[in-house]
């Protein structure tokens, strides 16, 4: 949420800019609801029964997106196809034999020297039941930790979000 600008000196800002605050608030906790019905157990509305007519469907999963960046920081050759499937084939199948998704992405971030980065990426997606979440924690920390080591990489990314799947 951006900050609320200054309003020593003018009066009446500081009430615009506080009423203007709790408005946003309240249109966001009005959206609330919506958006943790969708995310399954877990969540505030986790209790609540389906809404009317909609069917429960699926099992409750784990989605994590790791996101892989192609360009190395040490000056050496950005990494390639050939060389990311490899990485896949090698750390990755092994790991999650039942399946994955990888897509090809344009990513950019701020470097450890505060240079705005942008480079070929990839997003690799893993879907695996709820209950084995303890156990994939660490497989997965193996995979980031190997191509940051085999890439001379800052860091792999990684994003979880609860959801519910049926195959």
């Amino acid at each position: 949420m951006p900050l609320l600008p200054r309003a020593a000196g003018r009066p009446g800002l500081k009430h615009t800019a506080l009423t203007a605050a709790a408005a946003a608030l309240a249109a966001l906790a009005a959206g609330t609801p919506v958006a943790y019905a969708t995310l399954g157990s877990g969540s505030p509305s986790a209790s609540r029964p389906a809404a009317a007519g909609a069917a429960a469907r699926g099992k409750s999963y784990i989605e994590t997106r790791l996101f892989f960046g192609t360009e190395r920081p040490d000056g050496g050759p950005d990494v390639t196809d050939r060389q990311f499937l490899a990485f896949v084939d090698e750390e990755v199948t092994p790991r999650f034999p039942k399946g994955l998704t990888i897509q090809d992405g344009r990513g950019q971030w701020r470097d450890s020297h505060g240079v705005i980065e942008r480079e070929r990426s990839y997003e690799l997606i893993l879907l695996y039941p709820a209950t084995e979440a303890r156990m994939r924690d660490p497989q997965i920390e193996r995979i980031r930790d190997a191509y940051e080591k085999a890439y001379a990489q800052d860091s792999v990314a990684r994003l979880e979000e609860r959801t519910t799947a049926e195959f």
